[in-house]
């Protein structure tokens, strides 16, 4: 399982592999508080922004995870970031996860289309058997929305993190398998199909561009 970093491209957002050249934009979609009521690490300031995208890249590194910035096709703009994290390349499973969305973007097509796009990489090109996600017990719409992309609940790990404010996470974990990818695939592209019906025919697209390759 070679894991690189790579462009994936949809009809609402592009994932491209993250950089410190995006942390203006980030820093003016990212920096709300509420948007971070639920992650462990909480961002309010630029240098916050900048040690989390340092974070990532180390994690990058170390070949632990490969971390996106979620860019607005439309306006060119970063509007968010996701990564695969965890991986486990002797047992082919990858982690999809740090998601975050500026508020504007939230409950739109650009979050589904987002994970379609990673799972669809995920089982597709680096050939996994299971994808995982997880998310704070607490956070219900967020449970709902994993729930929605056609994961099962798998169960809960008590007392799993601390979180910035000191709380001990309860954390619950979902996953999808290689064998269940046909279903979720069809289901995902049916809920994006209805969302873009308005901007013309056709699934969404997935193109997957090497770095240098323009994603436009």
């Amino acid at each position: 399982m070679e894991i690189q970093p790579v462009t994936l491209e949809g009809r609402v957002v592009r994932l491209e592999p993250l950089s410190m050249a995006h942390h203006a934009q980030l820093c003016e979609v990212g920096l709300e508080p509420e948007l971070w009521q639920w992650i462990p690490e909480r961002v309010t300031k630029p240098e916050d922004m900048r040690r989390y995208i340092q974070a990532a890249l180390d994690a990058q590194a170390a070949g632990a995870a490969l971390p996106f910035a979620t860019v607005e096709r439309a306006s060119g703009r970063a509007i968010g970031s996701t990564r695969f994290g965890n991986i486990d390349r002797a047992n082919r499973r990858v982690e999809i996860g740090w998601a975050w969305l500026g508020t504007k973007w939230q409950r739109t097509a650009a979050n589904t289309e987002a994970k379609f796009l990673m799972i669809r990489h995920a089982f597709e090109t680096l050939k996994c058997v299971r994808v995982e996600l997880k998310t704070d017990s607490l956070n219900q719409r967020s449970r709902n929305a994993i729930l929605r992309l056609g994961a099962q609940e798998e169960g809960t790990l008590r007392q799993h993190m601390v979180t910035w404010s000191g709380r001990l996470r309860h954390t619950v974990y979902f996953s999808v398998l290689d064998s269940e990818w046909p279903e979720v695939k069809a289901g995902l592209e049916a809920k994006l199909a209805r969302r873009g019906r308005s901007k013309g025919p056709g699934k969404p697209g997935l193109r997957c561009l090497t770095p240098g390759q323009s994603g436009a």
